[in-house]
């Protein structure tokens, strides 16, 4: 049971916080991390819920209308005004498919970021399916074997197939109940011909992914978060276990937490009774639920039969219970990302020796430059490592701009644990950590310069690939010129690194970056 935060003893310095910008509600959790001999748990505080119907505010030309624009912003605030004061390390806040979108979805997010007062990380689906697996697994029970969690959003499903708390499959779809309620139920119009097009529709989705996950099975069937709640609760409250003739519209049934197949065929049979959803008559039907639960009830129809599911329990915890179960896994060194590079290493057989080598000698390097007040130089540190191992992994495409495909595959591949922000500061610092620097010159959005700077000299001066023979180098940065100082002894003794590093200060002044190499 939630406690208000009235109730609480508990100060924000205790308090961690998740915001989840979904496609159909905004939704934040306030909670306290307690630790238990069994492991860290999460107590709820505060929780707040706007449904914004982003998604619904799409236009044609995938673009964020006023209104739904404004209706976001107008939330954001109100969250941003409850955990003001909270530290940046203990908040995380998620956008999901709608933001991954819409054309308009930076301007938005930098509005977003401003009005909550926090980074916003637009996340990519496999990523939402990972975190929505990891919430979910820790609110239900324990179970034997694999898990199948499914959570139909706004604007995507994820299909999550995991055990214990670790996710080994997962998929995501561009099938949503705001979606698909607008696609076949415009302006709420119901008709027996647009449901079976829903489902058929859902289904083929569906199909490209069912053979995989029969083929792996499952113990238990878990669906996540609004739309499963809002159909159990429909279900159960209205008696429809298949006896719809028998509904009673003034008596509540107690047990909310169960989808049967049953149950949604008796929703269907129901539903299909009205020509708008504004007639439809149901215990629990909530207004902001109303417009969109007809596109939902088709995909969960859809998921019951491609993936014969006969029954689904029902939890509320989903991506933003994730969101902060894997923050603090971040704060207690349990960092996805650490997994994830290290997969990438192992998938694109990296050079470990070659890839430690250049990642400590940047390290050294931006240890040695100023850190600006604004910068996270922890964050910045991990990200220049996990450039530094994976700036290799075009080798495994081919030797020739082998950069740009490092940069590919980083800027494009599932990469759990990382946002859309995250994956495109590491695809810049791989592409640029080679080669020309006119491309990345001209994006006003690239502001990891000095982080560039001592990845790309680190490899110049690593080229021999051995660890014997690197020379001590002093780098000071101001105003954004550079300076490298080393023994002109060592670069007599090795040209090809001398002749490098001046073409390296050749490309940085032809950008309009001043850099002098010294030799002393």
């Amino acid at each position: 049971m939630l406690e208000h935060p009235a109730d609480s003893a508990a100060n924000s310095a205790d308090l961690v916080a998740a915001v989840d910008l979904g496609s159909n509600s905004f939704r934040m959790l306030v909670a306290q991390a307690v630790n238990t001999p069994s492991g860290t748990q999460l107590r709820p505080i505060d929780t707040l819920r706007e449904s914004v119907r982003l998604a619904a505010g799409l236009t044609d030309n995938k673009l964020l209308g006023n209104d739904a624009y404004q209706r976001g912003l107008t939330a954001i605030r109100r969250f941003g005004e409850r955990i003001r004061g909270f530290d940046p390390s203990l908040v995380r806040a998620v956008a999901t498919n709608t933001l991954r979108v819409a054309k308009n979805a930076h301007q938005f997010v930098e509005d977003a970021q401003d009005a909550l007062g926090f980074p916003i990380e637009v996340i990519a689906g496999v990523e939402e399916a990972r975190l929505i697996y990891i919430g979910a697994a820790h609110e239900v029970p324990a179970v034997h074997g694999n898990r199948l969690v499914v959570d139909i959003g706004g604007g995507s499903t994820e299909f999550i197939i995991g055990k214990g708390y670790e996710p080994k499959l997962m998929e995501s779809l561009y099938i949503g109940c705001v979606s698909h309620s607008m696609r076949f139920f415009p302006k709420g119009n119901i008709d027996s011909h647009a449901f079976k097009e829903a489902e058929l529709a859902a289904r083929r989705e569906i199909q490209v992914i069912s053979g995989a996950y029969l083929k792996s099975g499952w113990k238990q069937v878990i669906g996540s978060s609004g739309t499963a709640r809002a159909l159990a609760e429909l279900i159960s409250q209205n008696e429809l276990n298949g006896h719809i003739d028998n509904l009673t519209m003034g008596h509540l049934s107690t047990g909310s937490g169960l989808i049967t197949r049953e149950g949604l065929k008796s929703l269907k049979k129901h539903l299909l009774k009205y020509e708008h959803v504004s007639q439809v008559q149901l215990i629990g039907l909530k207004d902001d639920r109303r417009s969109v639960w007809p596109g939902g009830l088709a995909i969960m129809l859809a998921v019951f039969d491609e993936l014969g599911i006969d029954s689904m329990e029902v939890t509320d915890a989903a991506l933003r219970v994730g969101v902060l179960y894997d923050l603090l896994g971040r704060s207690q060194h349990h960092d996805m990302r650490y997994v994830t590079v290290e997969q990438f290493m192992q998938r694109y057989t990296v050079d470990r020796e070659q890839a430690t080598r250049v990642g400590k000698l940047a390290g050294e390097f931006l240890a040695q430059l100023p850190k600006p007040d604004i910068e996270n130089r922890s964050d910045n540190i991990a990200l220049l490592q996990w450039a530094a191992n994976l700036h290799e992994i075009g080798l495994s495409i081919s030797h020739n701009g082998y950069h740009k495909h490092s940069a590919y595959i980083a800027g494009n591949a599932d990469m759990p644990g990382f946002s859309k922000n995250d994956q495109a500061r590491l695809a810049a610092l791989l592409i640029g950590h080679a080669g020309k620097l006119g491309k990345l010159a001209n994006n006003p959005g690239f502001n990891d310069w000095r982080m560039l700077f001592c990845l790309r000299l680190a490899q110049v001066l690593c080229r021999g690939r051995n660890d014997n023979d690197l020379p001590k180098v002093k780098v000071s940065e101001h105003g954004g010129s550079y300076l490298v100082s080393l023994a002109k002894e060592w670069a007599n003794e090795h040209p090809l690194t001398e002749f490098s590093l001046q073409k390296e200060a050749a490309e940085w002044e032809r950008i309009g970056r001043s850099y002098e190499l010294s030799l002393k």
